[in-house]
């Protein structure tokens, strides 16, 4: 979503960063391109006019006049100033001492309501608590039956019954003590458009439950009106945190960033995904650090480590450092790896990348072409591709359903990938010893120290990358990501 902002800002502030001395011409053409920029993402006009005035007046106080490097400390002025726009600190969602804990949902029909009550709930269950939702949108069609079928696949009750919204959430208030649950998400119903009788349901629905948490739904792609719709509905309620919906869609976007400036109360949750699973917390230090093209480190540990497991992880980083990484461990690691969500978000949260490999054309469908080719072959060929001819190729194309050619640059790419992995691996091995490894020495077997980060490991070109490589990541080293093989534009 955040796309072309990101281009427009990231490009911007590179060019001052390199700048040994910052004069205030300097500064007011910087931030005539960050405004424009911000409008032309749909930040609210407002919004950026109060963001532009803070920064200059930061930058021009003497920040960066006593700074060594002047361009890097407007990009730190730009960056804080950022984070404060999305809502400064995250929220944190305190569970009530004497269960259970109401959060109630509110916003305007297909800010896609329903979706995230359920997204919510199985966030929820991650954080070991056990949810009930409430169908209290009555108003629209099978509103309550897309609510029961979301619950299901995350094996959580919904309670619902025809008649008065009101009744239904107090009921379903009164069913969530009996059956001992610990939060009680209420999806209330919503309007096209903001009237008068949308406004009075949901505050009797808020009068009925006395909610510990009142979330606004918002709807990231419908631009300007989401400032709108969140003044509206914080004047009735007042809200206490904002969930932005469709945040990986293609939009402009802006407002999204505008709606936590404008209400005055975070950004609490975010869906960046079709799945129930795409739903996190919203961090507005990691989101800003997003924009501005510099990665986003700790989201990516944190996806990687809900799926990859430790111990399965540092076994396949030793296999690669001894050379005995099979097609099979490479297809186990791509499995893992598509349970993390979107390559494209996976690989924009990569620090370091540059714009020509963040645009880059990067397709989900590969990995499970790559996953058709290897399960294709025999156990013998996954252990040692190297056995792989021509007619062995041809039948691997036809059992896949691919050709030749994909077959023989999936068998490169792996043999260079499992080369480039193990030579650095093999330095990481030093660093930190796997499991295995630390059973062979024993308990009382000292480390050997950590070696010299160099700043960068080049890799030759067309070289393609393994999920391994989110671990290398982790550990501090840098990868060229320039020579994945991923399809870059003019390439």
């Amino acid at each position: 979503m955040f796309d072309s902002l990101t281009e427009r800002l990231s490009g911007t502030l590179r060019s001052l960063r390199g700048r040994a001395r910052m004069r205030t011409a300097d500064i007011d053409e910087a931030l005539a391109e960050i405004r424009l920029a911000l409008l032309e993402a749909d930040v609210h006009v407002g919004v950026a006019r109060r963001f532009v005035e803070r920064v200059r007046q930061r930058s021009t106080a003497g920040e960066v006049a006593a700074s060594l490097t002047p361009g890097q400390q407007v990009t730190k002025i730009v960056n804080e100033e950022l984070i404060d726009i999305l809502g400064g600190s995250p929220l944190s969602v305190q569970f009530a001492p004497k269960p259970p804990t109401v959060v109630l949902l509110a916003g305007l029909q297909g800010a896609g309501k329903t979706t995230a009550a359920a997204k919510l709930a199985q966030w929820c269950k991650s954080q070991g608590r056990n949810p009930m939702l409430v169908g209290a949108d009555l108003q629209r069609p099978a509103a309550v039956e897309q609510l029961r079928l979301l619950a299901r696949s995350i094996d959580v009750e919904v309670w619902s019954e025809p008649g008065d919204p009101v009744a239904c959430a107090a009921g379903g208030l009164d069913r969530a003590r009996q059956a001992g649950r610990d939060v009680l998400i209420v999806d209330t119903a919503g309007r096209l458009a903001i009237d008068a009788e949308l406004m009075s349901e949901v505050a009797r629905i808020s009068d009925a439950v006395e909610p510990h948490y009142t979330f606004l739904v918002v709807d990231s792609m419908v631009g300007q009106d989401a400032v709108a719709t969140s003044e509206a509905f914080h004047a009735t309620l007042e809200v206490d945190g904002i969930i932005l919906t469709k945040l990986d869609g293609d939009a402009r976007g802006g407002a999204a960033l505008s709606v936590a400036e404008v209400v005055g109360r975070p950004v609490a949750f975010a869906s960046v995904g079709e799945k129930i699973d795409d739903f996190e917390q919203f961090h507005p230090d990691r989101m800003a650090s997003r924009i501005l093209g510099m990665g986003d480190v700790m989201t990516l540990i944190e996806k990687a480590e809900q799926v990859f497991e430790q111990q399965e992880a540092e076994e396949a980083a030793q296999r690669l450092a001894e050379g005995t990484f099979t097609l099979d461990d490479f297809v186990d690691q791509l499995r893992q790896l598509r349970k993390m969500g979107n390559l494209r978000s996976i690989v924009s949260m990569m620090p370091g990348i540059s714009e020509q490999v963040r645009n880059a054309e990067i397709d989900d469908d590969r990995i499970t072409t790559a996953e058709a080719i290897v399960l294709s072959m025999t156990p013998a060929e996954r252990v040692s591709p190297e056995i792989i001819d021509a007619s062995r190729r041809a039948r691997i194309a036809a059992g896949s359903g691919t050709s030749s050619a994909q077959v023989g640059n999936l068998l490169k790419q792996f043999t260079q990938m499992r080369k480039m992995m193990g030579g650095m691996l093999g330095m990481g091995s030093k660093r930190r010893p796997s499991s295995r490894t630390a059973r062979k020495r024993g308990k009382g077997a000292p480390r050997s120290g950590r070696g010299t980060r160099t700043g960068g490991t080049r890799v030759g070109s067309r070289q393609a990358a393994s999920p391994s490589t989110i671990a290398a990541v982790r550990d501090g080293d840098m990868i060229d990501w320039e020579a994945l093989d991923l399809k870059l534009p003019g390439r």
